[in-house]
């Protein structure tokens, strides 16, 4: 396979962490404030609603745990831990926390599903942890033992997500979109509770607020997930976990090119970092096997006994 055709799966997937590094723009200037439950409710409740109806399709059997443990750790769970150490943490130490996601999907992987350990992704583990705190660091704090630990579970959560979803992939004769659906509505009702009791619900709503929660569930849930899942099932569970680096890229970005904010020499280095990272994880070319017919002595009619047999001299 050529290595644009190589690097083609990953390019697709990699639209949903660059879809969810939007989200960071469009949860500070067009939600209301102060409610990442909410937003969490609101991106995947509607989303995995909409879904369902389209597909009336419900899992069967084995899952509808699975698919209640994967939407759990993929969406309801992650997202929640991952609001409390983004409260309880400055954005850039939870974030270099979070980077330690790739190495626990790269043990994970051995462990359940078989994949081989090989030099050049824990080369890509370290390059990635570095690139994200090159990118995202910007001041030193002190460590809230909360926000560490939740930051920690939520990379934990993807992990094992990612892993898992790997590991039990589709069931039978089920589409993308059910499966995504179901997934976003476990990981919703997980998130609503929580809602309801810490945040409540918005009196009113602005224009732009409608205009935000409408984006995050159509592109930053049906959307992306929908083209995640289906990395997940293309592309072995390491290269995928690396994509997700990708988000604090494009979240960066958007801050520099909409929200005025810097972007110093240090950063883009980090940038290139990840990049390079990304691109070490991704699965290696198979490696072509040259068949008799096309070796250099097979185009000398002088070689003798290592020639192919003539037709004629088989039907004899």
């Amino acid at each position: 396979m050529k290595g644009g055709h190589r690097l083609l799966p990953a390019g697709v997937t990699a639209l949903a962490p660059a879809i969810w590094g939007s989200t960071y723009l469009v949860t500070t200037e067009w939600l209301p404030p102060d409610r990442p439950l909410l937003a969490t409710t609101a991106r995947a409740l509607p989303g995995g609603l909409i879904l369902l109806a389209l597909t009336r399709l419900l899992p069967t059997g084995t899952w509808w745990w699975r698919s209640s443990v994967l939407g759990t750790l993929n969406i309801g769970a992650f997202n929640v831990l991952l609001f409390v150490a983004a409260y309880r943490l400055p954005g850039g130490i939870a974030a270099m926390i979070m980077a330690v996601q790739p190495m626990i999907v790269l043990i994970l992987a051995a462990l359940l599903i078989g994949d081989k350990i090989r030099g050049t992704h824990m080369l890509a583990c370290l390059l990635g942890t570095a690139g994200v705190a090159m990118l995202v660091y910007r001041e030193t704090a002190a460590l809230d033992t909360v926000g560490v630990v939740a930051a920690l579970a939520a990379a934990a959560c993807m992990a094992v997500g990612i892993t898992l979803t790997k590991r039990w992939g589709r069931p039978d004769r089920v589409g993308l979109l059910p499966f995504t659906g179901w997934q976003l509505i476990a990981g919703g009702l997980v998130s609503l509770p929580l809602t309801l009791i810490l945040e409540g619900l918005p009196a009113t709503l602005t224009g732009s607020n409608i205009i935000g929660f409408a984006y995050l569930t159509s592109a930053g849930a049906v959307l992306s997930y929908a083209l995640w899942f289906r990395g997940i099932e293309r592309l072995p569970a390491l290269a995928v976990s690396f994509l997700a680096l990708g988000s604090p890229i494009v979240a960066t970005l958007l801050g520099y090119l909409f929200l005025r904010q810097t972007l110093s020499i240090v950063q883009m280095v980090g940038v290139i970092a990840i990049i390079v990272a990304v691109l070490l994880a991704q699965p290696r070319p198979p490696r072509s096997r040259r068949r008799p017919d096309d070796s250099p002595d097979n185009d000398n009619p002088a070689s003798g006994p290592t020639s192919p047999p003539t037709v004629g001299a088989r039907r004899r």
